[in-house]
């Protein structure tokens, strides 16, 4: 892989040409898509979206959107990081161009990384999934079932629904005229899994292979900006894009560290009581014995317990530990960027960024911490209750609905009360199916459960629920 490729400007489809004037005053490609993505209804969207806690009145709780802006920050500051480096690893073909570029790059994947995660966060995510898995062998069509009539990959594409995969079928969707088309660097950064929902195995000892990461429709866009970009190998396989990797650390810091403070502010947990779960999550003799994970991890608890002795305030010393440590996540993983750099680009490395260094026991006592802290909470059980109710009675009318959505007639037709449902999805998705459709029953049929998931996962928390309480006749 090479970076001239990897950091194409190139388009799913051709932009209306600009006035010769414009060049008098240059915006780069990655600028321009920075500014359709801020400007689109799909982000703003994500205002309204889980991140991990339901979303309250206070000012302090994250959402997708702010997750999403946080994401983008840490990305591209590493971005900057890689380009500027120092250190012996520093490499001379990431020259002035690519220092410009990655960490643009890198900023527009950040904001994008969420954009097809459904309504209430990753329980929305799982609700769908855990849907068709149940119905999907019960709901009746024609003289058959889903599961009769559909081909294996496209059950497995619903049955195993993952956001990832979902964002990139948005941005796909460009080719049929939808409002965001960004460039194909961008979009490549976005696919963290090139692979489909038959060949995924979350115990792969390659992570691009742990989720699937393209539905079937999607197929044909994954393959042109995988060319675009120079991420397809001559036997065809598709390498995750060298920026996927820190796009992914990026997450992973933000969601261990930003969500760990809020769950300390809705106070969730004590700092004392952060300080024993640390230490009971790493050998404390290892941690004695020099440069080892659980060395550098046992310094980071003694910074925060030394924070505590210097400031009243317990809020604030954890608020600057969590500053100082999401450094050091940053740090750590672009030291492992640069020292595997020939993996990376040659396809070839399987791990994530934190894998062999000091800090990989680090990042994972963090997230187990908000596992321990944060997922067991009132809060956050209450969301999960909801969104089974909301997300499943929305999936089963709608679902319902689009069964027989345009067939002609005869004994198989949608009812009075379909057409009403399907009155109610919007022109765009019906836009889209219709631009699709091949005349091919299964996947015709396929496209229309895709476009229930595309309006179920497009809505924000607070419009699903108010959808469901008014179709059910709540209010």
């Amino acid at each position: 892989m090479e970076w001239q490729s990897l950091l194409s400007a190139q388009k799913l489809i051709e932009e209306i040409q600009e006035p010769e004037e414009f060049k008098q005053y240059p915006i780069n490609a990655f600028e321009k898509d920075y500014n359709e993505i801020v400007s689109s209804v799909v982000f703003r969207r994500l205002q309204d979206k889980t991140q991990v806690f339901p979303l309250d009145r206070s000012d302090f709780i994250r959402t997708r959107l702010t997750h999403s802006i946080e994401v983008s920050t840490i990305a591209r500051q590493m971005g900057i990081m890689i380009s500027q480096n120092t250190s012996q690893y520093r490499r001379e073909e990431i020259g002035p161009e690519e220092a410009m570029g990655i960490p643009s790059v890198l900023l527009c994947a950040g904001l994008l990384h969420d954009l097809g995660n459904p309504p209430f966060g990753h329980f929305g995510e799982n609700t769908i999934a855990e849907w068709f898995r149940t119905k999907m062998g019960e709901i009746k069509y024609k003289e058959s079932t889903l599961r009769g009539i559909l081909h294996p990959q496209m059950i497995r594409d619903l049955e195993c629904f993952d956001g990832n995969a979902q964002t990139l079928r948005i941005l796909a969707k460009a080719r049929y005229g939808s409002e965001i088309n960004v460039s194909a660097a961008v979009i490549s950064t976005l696919i963290k899994y090139p692979t489909d929902s038959l060949s995924f195995l979350p115990s792969d000892p390659d992570v691009k292979k742990h989720k699937p990461g393209y539905f079937m429709a999607e197929r044909e866009a994954l393959i042109s900006v995988s060319k675009m970009v120079g991420t397809q190998n001559e036997t065809n396989e598709v390498y995750r894009h060298p920026l996927t990797y820190m796009l992914e650390a990026a997450d992973d810091i933000a969601y261990a560290t930003a969500d760990l403070e809020d769950a300390f502010a809705k106070g969730l947990f004590t700092i004392g009581d952060f300080i024993e779960f640390y230490e009971s999550n790493y050998s404390l003799d290892a941690a004695t014995q020099g440069k080892c994970p659980e060395h550098y991890s046992a310094r980071l608890i003694d910074n925060l317990k030394e924070m505590c002795k210097t400031t009243n305030a317990g809020s604030k010393a954890f608020g600057e530990w969590i500053a100082y440590i999401r450094r050091w996540l940053m740090y750590t993983t672009v030291f492992r960027f640069s020292k595997s750099y020939d993996d990376i680009m040659n396809g070839r490395y399987p791990d994530d960024l934190f894998a062999g260094t000091y800090h990989s026991e680090t990042i994972k006592i963090l997230k187990a911490a908000i596992r321990r802290f944060a997922f067991n909470s009132f809060g956050i059980l209450k969301l999960e209750l909801s969104a089974q109710s909301i997300l499943s009675f929305l999936l089963r009318n709608f679902v319902q609905a689009v069964l027989y959505y345009d067939h002609p007639g005869g004994e198989y037709k949608p009812s009075k009360a379909d057409k009403k449902y399907i009155s109610i999805l919007p022109a765009n998705y019906r836009h889209d199916y219709e631009s699709t459709r091949t005349g091919d029953e299964a996947n015709d049929l396929y496209l229309r459960l895709l476009m229930v998931i595309d309006y179920i996962s497009s809505m924000t928390d607070s419009y699903a629920r108010t959808l469901y309480r008014e179709l059910s006749g709540i209010e």
